[in-house]
């Protein structure tokens, strides 16, 4: 009896060896299917999943609907500029004949550009020049109007000039004296205009007499 107890008892060893073999050849086979995985997939899950976020990121920030349109901020350049004061009716036929290059292509003007009169696009100021001293013969502001350039400010007294400062238009104009030369003014004036109510009026006028300066709001405002 005892020896068929031990035999009975002996008989299941080798059945538990065996299952242990097959659970080892389990999770071997499991982790060489892992390991051909990772290196089919070129590295590590977890680690490759996030680069996959960062470039669609980053293909979204280029899309043609968050770049800004190339039209916000288009500007006339010197050749369409003379073309417009050329077909201004308020600019006078003498700036118009004495607008003729300096040299090639080079026009005797002074091109500026901002915001002025609160408009979607920038206001325009333009000075156009002599070719021989660089004096202002006439000074002209033109607003974009549905698509078109409209002339809101003139000054052709001169020699003025015109320029922007902190969003007001700030007009120049020499003065002088009798037997005064051309290259020494006696004083200049200084005007300061605001756009108000679809116009420009005038703030501030200064006159500058070679270190006294007088202060005066009640100037008039030249028509355009």
């Amino acid at each position: 009896m005892r020896g068929l107890a031990d035999k009975a008892s002996a008989g299941p060893v080798p059945a538990r060896g065996s299952h242990q073999a097959v659970i080892t050849a389990l999770v071997v086979f499991a982790a060489l299917a892992l390991f051909v995985s990772a290196c089919a997939t070129g590295g590590t899950g977890a680690r490759d999943e996030g680069p996959a976020h960062d470039e669609s990121a980053a293909g979204a920030a280029v899309t043609p609907s968050s770049a800004p349109s190339p039209m916000s901020t288009g500007r006339p350049g010197q050749a369409e500029v003379v073309r417009i004061v050329k077909a201004d009716p308020l600019v006078s036929s003498e700036v118009k004949r004495d607008l003729k290059p300096c040299a090639a292509d080079d026009y005797p003007i002074d091109t500026s550009y901002g915001d002025l009169t609160g408009g979607s696009s920038d206001d325009v100021v333009v000075n156009v020049l002599t070719c021989a001293d660089g004096v202002g013969v006439g000074s002209y502001v033109y607003r974009e109007q549905n698509g078109a350039y409209e002339n809101v400010f003139k000054a052709e007294e001169p020699p003025v000039y015109a320029q922007i400062d902190r969003g007001d238009l700030v007009v120049s104009k020499q003065v002088y004296g009798k037997g005064d030369p051309v290259s020494s003014p006696s004083g200049e004036n200084v005007i300061t205009y605001r756009w108000n109510e679809g116009r420009f009026t005038q703030e501030y006028f200064w006159h500058n007499d070679y270190g006294t300066v007088v202060g005066d709001e009640t100037s008039p405002v030249p028509e355009t």
